[in-house]
């Protein structure tokens, strides 16, 4: 039979396309080579059409309501629908958002797991399910239809191969991460042709390689691509959301930076840097959607099931649990919602063939009824999938809900952003009080908080600076944010950032402020590059990147966030760039600097010599009298490991004073090499013939040899 006859409404229907009920697996458009499979969850929906668009995206030129429905997934089968059919679903059921419902089949939502969005999009009233202005707020219901003015999903033919390209599967502990921004990172590069500039193929350009692969990296972290959208108010304001964490389709790669087939484009690009041996890691945001709060607009998933997609208050559910900070908090603890994130972190490693993810407010993601469960359902179910748990999963291991902080609390895989690391490394080089025994504890991989459960140092991604937040430059420039082109007079972005600007807010012409500036830069590199963990850089910060001081540039997709690759042909951005590679060199080198494995001292490697030892400038042992000294400033950390017939020893020795002083290389004597001095990054390798060393301050000079294990 022909389930038009459900339709009598639809004028526009032709009665020669024959459709049938299809099947509920798999979930979103399937093309088979014939037709298209459409399936679709909603537990409480009472009824679904599905809309077909021209190629326009504005004129609706069918809908068929969806036939069958097993268990609460609504399916369908036509025949009739290609590869570049645009789509979108109507979706009738309760209005009633005191009861956590706000269907209104008035709006037409993008399938979730969208492939693909096309048409167009602009802001209007239209997109929320309630009437502005309302005495009644949001419990008032529009009627005005929005189909014009959104995006519509897209079918599209998914039978692609890639058989020749190879992950290049870096262990974790020979893992450097470079976090970048798609188009902020090429746009202004005038050694990549123009048409590539700001897109994922200029990502691949043989000069981002090249540069890339002489600073030693590993690994590219990309700020997210999943679709977004811009917010209202900073289209207002003439803004956009340049950063992306405002998604729409976890499913669909974000169409700004392409001018091409996006999947192709990007798949080609992740190719492209797996042959260089470099790995991909993106940053996804499952924690919360573009929709916002319950006062937000209605697309996708709120229209859909609201009251299964997000969490809301158990005893008042027209109302969204906040976790986020962006209004609404997707409820990754439902099996529909689980299914969504494991679908689509599959689909981007099986078909687009990324090495990992970094999760966006990981703790929202690991929420249960009873708050944060390091074994919650998605985690589990993460952990147990066969191809996900091989790829590298890092989470940002915090949000804004209780007991949102929960660094070293995830499970085995997980590595996490430590932002301990990040704290204690910029108040030790700015100067702060008792702060060397907690530099002692992120230079050996933070394993008070990590060392537990089986798992490695690796699981601590190490950072100084990140997109949020200062770049590197700005943290040595800056004492105070500088946020006013945001349109939030300065309210938006962290207060508390343990910044120090050397005695000068900003540029400054004064040789020996720009000198101070550049040894902290130093100083904080080498001992990000020497601590044992997974070292993050952030994109630019090899050259001098500056933000003019904002510390929140999420809304700046303009010179603010672009690199401004011209520094780094300066003298400056040269030699910094130089220096951070022989950083990272000098790491992948040396096994005492990047150990797979926690180590605390307990063996010796060589007679006198353990894995680990802490001394102080003399020479000598430190005590625990001695870590209590709030005021000492001055460390040693002598770590050695046996690699077959010889041992690799490393001296790291710290000066965190603006004073030179002069260390005694510990007993028993060795064959020092000076490898690296951050106060004189210049200075060639060669041997210390001396028993002391004078280190300026604030540096890090590391020193190596490699003795015999057996005479």
């Amino acid at each position: 039979m022909s389930f038009h006859r459900l339709l009598p409404s639809i004028s526009f229907l032709r009665p020669d396309r024959r459709i049938s009920s299809g099947a509920p697996h798999p979930l979103g458009a399937t093309w088979d080579g014939r037709g298209t499979n459409f399936a679709l969850f909603s537990a409480s929906a009472e009824k679904v059409e599905l809309c077909l668009f021209d190629k326009s995206g504005r004129n609706e030129i069918d809908r068929v309501v969806m036939p069958e429905r097993t268990e609460d997934i609504w399916h369908v089968y036509l025949p009739y629908a290609q590869p570049g059919q645009l789509y979108g679903y109507r979706v009738h059921g309760p209005y009633d958002p005191e009861a956590g419902h706000r269907f209104n089949h008035h709006k037409l939502l993008i399938d979730p797991y969208s492939k693909r969005l096309g048409g167009q999009f602009s802001w209007t009233d239209a997109h929320l399910a309630y009437r502005v202005g309302h005495k009644r707020e949001d419990l008032s219901f529009d009627r005005r239809d929005n189909a014009r003015y959104t995006w519509k999903s897209v079918v599209v033919d998914q039978a692609y191969t890639w058989s020749d390209d190879r992950h290049p599967k870096v262990p974790w502990e020979d893992t450097i991460i470079y976090e970048a921004h798609v188009k902020g990172l090429t746009q202004l590069r005038d050694d990549i042709p123009k048409e590539l500039r700001g897109t994922y193929r200029g990502l691949a350009a043989p000069a981002m390689i090249e540069h890339l692969q002489k600073l030693g990296v590993t690994a590219i972290e990309l700020l997210p691509i999943h679709s977004f959208v811009d917010e209202r108010h900073l289209i207002e304001h003439g803004l956009k959301n340049y950063w992306g964490y405002n998604t729409l389709s976890f499913f669909a790669p974000e169409q700004r930076y392409s001018s091409d087939n996006i999947q192709n484009a990007f798949r080609s690009t992740v190719a492209e840097l797996h042959s260089a041996g470099i790995e991909v890691i993106l940053d996804v945001v499952y924690n919360h959607t573009c929709e916002g709060s319950e006062l937000g607009t209605t697309m996708s998933f709120r229209g859909l099931d609201n009251a299964s997609y997000y969490r809301l208050l158990p005893d008042n559910p027209r109302h969204c649990i906040d976790d986020t900070g962006c209004g609404n908090t997707v409820n990754t603890a439902h099996p529909r919602v689980i299914q969504l994130v494991m679908d689509s972190l599959r689909y981007w490693v099986e078909v687009f063939g990324v090495d990992g993810f970094r999760f966006d407010l990981g703790v929202a993601l690991g929420r249960e009824a009873h708050g944060y469960d390091p074994n919650c359902g998605l985690f589990d179910a993460l952990r147990q999938d066969p191809t996900l748990s091989q790829v590298k999963l890092i989470s940002e291991p915090w949000d804004l809900g209780p007991g949102g902080y929960q660094v070293g609390n995830h499970p085995a895989p997980f590595a996490e952003w430590n932002g301990k690391f990040r704290d204690d490394v910029r108040r030790f080089w700015k100067g702060d009080s008792a702060m060397r025994g907690l530099l002692a504890r992120r230079l050996m991989g933070s394993a008070e908080m990590f060392d537990r459960d089986g798992r490695r140092p690796w699981a601590s991604v190490n950072f100084v600076t990140a997109h949020d937040g200062f770049t590197l430059h700005d943290l040595v420039s800056y004492a105070h944010k500088h946020n006013q082109a945001n349109g939030e007079d300065n309210r938006d972005g962290a207060d508390d950032n343990h910044s120090d600007n050397h005695g000068h807010e900003g540029p400054t012409d004064d040789a020996a402020i720009h000198d101070a500036r550049e040894r902290s830069k130093r100083a904080m590199l080498a001992t990000l590059a020497f601590s044992h963990g997974t070292p993050m850089l952030l994109g630019g910060d090899e050259f001098g990147r500056t933000q003019r001081g904002n510390n929140n540039a999420y809304c700046q997709d303009n010179a603010v966030s672009w690199f401004d690759w011209r520094q780094l042909r300066s003298e400056a951005g040269r030699a910094q760039t130089e220096y951070l590679a022989r950083l990272i060199h000098l790491r992948q080198q040396h096994p005492t600097l990047h150990s797979a494995r926690f180590v605390h001292g307990e063996a010796e490697v060589l007679p006198g010599i353990p894995t680990v030892s802490w001394f102080d400038e003399r020479g000598k042992l430190l005590t625990q009298a001695d870590w209590h000294d709030h005021e000492a400033r001055l460390l040693v950390l002598r770590r050695a490991v046996g690699l077959g017939r010889r041992a690799d020893v490393s001296l790291l020795l710290v000066n965190g004073t603006r004073e030179p002083h002069r260390f005694v290389l510990p007993a028993p004597a060795l064959s020092w090499c000076l490898q690296i001095d951050s106060a004189h990054p210049q200075a060639p390798p060669g041997m210390v013939t001396d028993r002391s060393v004078e280190v300026d301050g604030p540096a890090v000079m590391l020193l190596t040899s490699a003795p015999p294990l057996h005479a």
